[in-house]
């Protein structure tokens, strides 16, 4: 995952090095900018342009890749008149690289950002829009990018919103960036976000035809597991090590379990990172569950002095003072600051499952009037602004790089179309989730784990009673906003 950031109208060179400083976090390794030229490895303290220009792009690389055949290149990069800035995986990257090669595509492709500028660029017979969408409907990944072909800009983001993008103008400057505190920076202040597989074309919102949320087919409920798990071996191809944010839970667990097997044909290392005060329901979760799994845990020991340290840093990056929205940020800000001091950049999270599966126990009411499926799938076309931009920034405030099975397009599709008594049995299912719970039972995890009750993150750590019985009686947590 990285930072990328654009401007377009009239501004500085140096407008654009503000906004990568204040979002240096999410791309630590590497900096690059294209200012008329591309500009790479750059010092972001020592690189200095106050010259005005009509359009630029900027990146931070967080690198993760380093093989031979593919690597996290610094970018932006080009070729002829397209210039593209990418954040973001294409978990078939392969498969788009020897796509290339069929059509005649000479050049050497070693990185994610490359194949899909080429992927474009083989598609656009100057209908750049045409050809972004033509290429999107082939390349497996979560992502959002910028692409600009001299004269048309555009924005994508992908399917589920995994990753953010956002967007402003003002004073006839238009900004884009994958975080808000880089539009902020430079002035912005009416931000927008950008809707899961929307294209924003010279500031046109175009929306898909029909998004994947809302295809309606008949879905088998044998492919889930086999969809489950190659999900994940899709997010941790050309990986070493990789951290779980691990309550013990089902999610988590089965997530666990499947790395685990995986491991035992590639050489990959584990490590699961839970959070809580002591003997909290998820930490004793988690201690349980990694001895049955055999992996090593380590445990975060929250504290009210620890809260206090992270409140300024977690608010200001999710920009909310929701409390229920703080105490899972600070949960996920937790979980990946341990991840970061192991040198891991890539961590795998549950998020999703409940969701998808029907895992909230508000979702009784849903089944029992007949909406759960509705109620899932407007849940899901949700997500992107309810809690994934909330985890990508509190995670990237650690340079660490979440990565979410469970919302694998495919996998999605699949199972929202699976019947409601699947995923909860009856009004009186009091641990719901029955499909995945069963799966996971079957594929190994024993009863207590699969069957653990559902505890929200901010309550099973025991975070929420510390914001609220001790920190919020004497402390305004909405001056961190400011």
């Amino acid at each position: 995952m990285c930072s990328i950031v654009g401007l377009q109208g009239n501004f500085e060179g140096n407008d654009i090095i503000k906004m990568l400083k204040v979002s240096k976090s999410r791309g630590p390794d590497e900096s690059g900018v294209w200012l008329d030229e591309i500009h790479v490895n750059i010092d972001l303290d020592e690189f200095d342009d106050s010259n005005n220009y009509s359009i630029a792009f900027g990146h931070n690389l967080l690198s993760i890749y380093d093989s031979d055949d593919r690597v996290s290149k610094t970018q932006p990069v080009s070729n002829d008149n397209l210039v593209l800035t990418f954040n973001g995986e294409l978990y078939n990257f392969h498969t788009i690289r020897n796509l290339l090669k069929k059509v005649g595509v000479t050049a050497e492709v070693t990185s994610d950002s490359e194949a899909l500028l080429y992927l474009i660029d083989s598609y656009n017979k100057g209908d750049l829009l045409k050809a972004i969408q033509m290429a999107t409907r082939l390349i497996d990944g979560d992502y959002a990018f910028a692409v600009y072909d001299g004269e048309n800009l555009a924005l994508v983001r992908d399917p589920l919103g995994v990753k953010p993008l956002f967007y402003s103008s003002k004073d006839g400057n238009f900004g884009f960036a994958s975080s808000k505190i880089s539009l902020k920076e430079v002035g912005f202040d009416d931000i927008n976000t950008l809707k899961p597989e929307h294209i924003l074309f010279n500031g046109e919102d175009i929306s898909p035809a029909q998004h994947l949320y809302e295809k309606v087919k008949e879905g088998d409920v044998a492919k889930i597991e086999k969809m489950l798990k190659l999900s994940v071996v899709k997010r941790i191809e050309g990986l070493r090590e990789v951290g779980v944010i691990f309550s013990g839970g089902v999610d988590s667990s089965y997530l666990a379990l499947l790395l685990k097997e995986i491991s035992e044909n590639v050489p990959l290392k584990i490590k699961l990172y839970a959070v809580g005060v002591e003997q909290s329901k998820d930490v004793e979760a988690a201690i349980y569950a990694s001895k049955f799994l055999n992996l090593d845990l380590e445990i975060c020991e929250v504290t009210e002095e620890l809260i206090r340290d992270a409140l300024p840093h977690v608010v200001k990056a999710i920009g909310d003072d929701n409390l229920m929205k703080v105490g899972v940020g600070l949960t996920t800000y937790f979980a990946t600051e341990l991840v970061a001091k192991d040198g891991i950049k890539v961590a795998i999270s549950g998020q999703g499952a409940d969701e998808l599966f029907g895992g909230y126990k508000r979702y009784l009411k849903s089944f029992v009037d007949g909406s759960l499926n509705w109620t899932l799938r407007e849940d899901m076309s949700n997500m992107y602004h309810v809690n994934m931009e909330r985890d990508d920034a509190c995670s990237m405030l650690n340079s660490v790089e979440l990565r979410l099975p469970f919302l694998d397009k495919t996998l999605v599709e699949l199972v929202l179309n699976i019947p409601d008594n699947k995923k909860i049995v009856s009004m009186h299912d009091d641990m719901r989730k029955s499909i995945l719970r069963k799966l996971a039972f079957e594929e190994g995890l024993d009863y207590e784990i699969a069957y653990r009750p559902k505890k929200a993150a901010q309550y099973g750590t025991g975070i929420d009673k510390i914001l609220r019985k001790k920190i919020i009686r004497d402390t305004d947590i909405s001056q961190y906003l400011d």
